[in-house]
């Protein structure tokens, strides 16, 4: 598991965000009081544009950025809300989300559950 303990004692676990909610995106306000970590490079997944916001799937690529920020139990949930992630049934929601290895160790990344066929995949780098 991605958690680690706060000085206040509230259970901590990390995300790596890729699309809106990254720093200047227009979801960034749900990461309010998370840690940013860092940047990092994942090559096992891909993203797909779905216009007003990026999907990501489990499939090698040249690498997606993302941001790696240190969340709360409450704010991990926040993001499940917003991702439309459902905890008891993770393949009825628009995203599910799985561990992944980061320079930072594990996160939490949101992997879209609809079809993708006919949306463009972004080749490198990230979602603008």
């Amino acid at each position: 598991m991605s958690f680690a303990r706060s000085p206040t004692g509230f259970q901590l676990h990390q995300v790596a965000v890729y699309g809106t909610l990254k720093r200047g995106g227009v979801n960034h306000a749900f990461l309010r009081g998370a840690r940013y970590v860092g940047k990092a490079r994942l090559t096992g997944i891909a993203l797909y544009d779905l216009g007003a916001y990026p999907a990501a799937r489990l499939e090698p690529s040249a690498g997606v950025q993302v941001e790696v920020y240190r969340v709360t139990g409450a704010g991990l949930r926040r993001l499940d809300r917003l991702e439309d992630y459902r905890p008891d049934d993770p393949g009825r929601g628009e995203y599910d989300r799985q561990q992944l290895t980061t320079p930072f160790g594990p996160a939490w990344v949101y992997l879209y559950n609809r079809r993708i066929q006919g949306r463009r995949r972004i080749v490198r780098g990230g979602w603008c």
